[in-house]
């Protein structure tokens, strides 16, 4: 999977670690999904701006950790035959991953890596609206993570 990373302002700090992480998650689900010929794109941003995407397109007036754009789920004809299968975008509020990751009580990697792997999955289609699609989400997000190798 090629993952295309950028910042949202530009000037964001980001943490070494973040990178690294974000591939690595991207990496994994892309082996365990076949997606090989997959693009992602990421965008790491703070509350600020995820703030007004989350009201823009979603019509909730805070911030958030991911927000996921699937390409996949538009009402627009599939390319058929494409080399590439753009799943489309996620976008990832660091700051709302430290403060998560301090109130969940496990490391800012293991939140970044879980961001990803959950927007990701909502890139594939997964949802968590209805128990059972939550539940099923959840057991996805579990295996995923148990294949990085990354706890609580």
């Amino acid at each position: 999977m090629n993952v295309l990373i950028s910042r949202d302002p530009e000037e964001l700090t980001v943490d070494e670690i973040i990178i690294p992480t974000v591939e690595a998650a991207a990496a994994k689900v892309s082996e365990l999904y076949g997606l090989d010929n997959a693009e992602l794109s990421v965008t790491l941003t703070d509350n600020e701006h995820i703030h007004v995407i989350n009201r823009e397109y979603r019509g909730v007036d805070r911030p958030t950790d991911v927000i996921s754009f699937a390409l996949n789920e538009s009402d627009e004809p599939e390319i058929e035959d494409a080399e590439i299968n753009i799943l489309g975008d996620i976008i990832i509020s660091l700051e709302r991953a430290a403060e998560q990751a301090e109130e969940y009580g496990h490391s800012y990697r293991r939140e970044i890596a879980f961001l990803t792997v959950h927007g990701l999955l909502h890139l594939l289609g997964y949802d968590h609206m209805e128990e059972d699609e939550r539940l099923e989400m959840e057991e996805e997000q579990r295996i995923v993570m148990e294949a990085l190798g990354i706890s609580r």
